[in-house]
């Protein structure tokens, strides 16, 4: 594949950026012929213009000067106008829960690619905890699927992902002094690191969004619940991604970082495209986005004083983000790391886990009257509900029940009073 090379692409100046309506809003693809990974491109590239345009307004309320005010509304508006194109290709009679089957595709095979590609050992484990819950809400979201439309996930994965438990949902929900992570040095982290960090963060936090703003249209009530679950897992992802950022970089350097992996991920999609329609709409956005980088790095030379190269210290940026199977790969994190929880800021087999672990008593009450993730798998088809039974998954559920009840139970004891 070609390499992303960003000061030598060319750049399409913003004034010539802006679209019409039509040129906006284009054909959905058609659902029944798509490829899997066309969805989860989209499905992606609309996670970042997304997160792209939040941050934007965030700094917008934190800018005295007008001129910065003005150069970032303008590449605000373009990256509003891109992601109204990018989502609008997703049809309307793709179901909320088929297009939640593309979004934990995503989570699944990119959270994979980044682990794999991932320099910083701390990011990575990051990266790789975080892997097994969102396979497991691949999981839980296909019994859904099977139970409210007698839908098949193969029709959404396509063999590509598999679906079966990861890290059983039911121990997700963790206090939040569990989601502390620490952050990456910005002044010698890889730029590879950075991208996947903004990556990340992105995807999981549209992922947040999506499940927040479309779980309460189902009437019934146990679907309902679910998306409330595992949105609120989400959450917790959300908030351990970011922490990993350094807080250390200016709001400047931050909005050229957004936009340089705009453009880098724009270029990944286009090498890997099999719609020739689409390719061409990652292409030419792919453009738009160099254009807002080399906005953002005259910025930063002219209220900062420095040099966009020596934040970016890298004429490529490789490998190239791609979305392939990664069965191999998340098998063996499931092998080596199905029983990691984190403890504060640092990772821990459950059977290392102190009686004190904050989480212990955050799970007994947010699962004290049923868990709808598990409750889910049992209305599913025979075949589905059977690939909960796995050795592994049901060990790991026992060994928490118990740790966790014999924890609740001499807290319960201790606060007895004496006869």
């Amino acid at each position: 594949m070609a390499q992303f090379r960003p000061f030598e692409m060319d750049s399409i100046p913003i004034e010539e950026q802006f679209m019409n309506w039509k040129e906006i809003v284009k054909p959905p693809y058609d659902k029944k012929s798509v490829d899997a990974y066309t969805r989860t491109r989209i499905i992606l590239m609309n996670g970042i213009e997304n997160a792209s345009v939040l941050m934007s307004h965030e700094m917008e309320r934190m800018t005295v000067d007008p001129e910065i005010k003005r150069q970032m509304a303008a590449m605000r508006r373009v990256d509003s106008m891109q992601q109204q194109t990018i989502n609008w290709l997703n049809p309307a009679n793709q179901t909320v829960i088929e297009t939640t089957l593309g979004y934990e595709q995503v989570a699944v095979d990119l959270t994979a690619n980044l682990a794999k590609n991932e320099s910083d050992p701390y990011v990575k484990q990051t990266l790789d905890f975080a892997l097994l819950e969102d396979f497991d809400h691949l999981y839980r979201y296909s019994c859904l699927y099977d139970y409210m439309e007698d839908g098949d996930p193969e029709f959404i994965v396509q063999g590509k992902t598999e679906v079966k438990p990861g890290r059983p949902t039911v121990g997700h929900h963790r206090h939040p002094d569990d989601t502390m992570r620490k952050h990456y040095d910005k002044d010698t982290a890889d730029i590879k690191t950075k991208m996947n960090y903004l990556t990340i963060v992105a995807g999981e936090q549209q992922t947040e969004l999506y499940y927040k703003s479309h779980g309460f249209m189902y009437s019934d009530e146990l679907a309902r619940q679910v998306y409330s679950e595992i949105a609120d897992v989400e959450e917790e992802h959300v908030t351990q991604y970011g922490l990993l950022g350094d807080p250390r970089e200016t709001m400047l350097e931050k909005a050229a970082l957004m936009q340089l992996n705009e453009a880098y991920i724009y270029f990944s999609n286009a090498q890997t495209e099999t719609d020739s329609r689409i390719k061409a709409i990652w292409e030419n956005f792919a453009k738009m986005e160099i254009s807002h980088f080399e906005g953002c790095a005259r910025l930063i030379e002219k209220y900062e004083g420095r040099d966009i190269r020596d934040i970016v210290k890298a004429d490529v940026i490789e490998p190239l983000v791609v979305f392939e199977p990664n069965k191999e790969y998340v098998n063996k994190v499931i092998d080596e790391q199905l029983d990691l929880m984190p403890d504060g800021m640092e990772y821990k087999r459950l059977s290392e886990l102190a009686d004190t672990w904050s989480s212990y008593k955050f799970q007994w009450k947010m699962n004290g009257a049923g868990v709808p993730s598990e409750e889910v798998t049992r209305k599913a088809s025979r075949e589905l509900a059977q690939r909960d039974q796995a050795k592994n998954i049901q060990q790991f559920k026992n060994q928490l029940s118990e740790r966790t009840e014999n924890v609740m139970s001499s807290k319960r004891g201790a606060a007895m009073p004496h006869p």
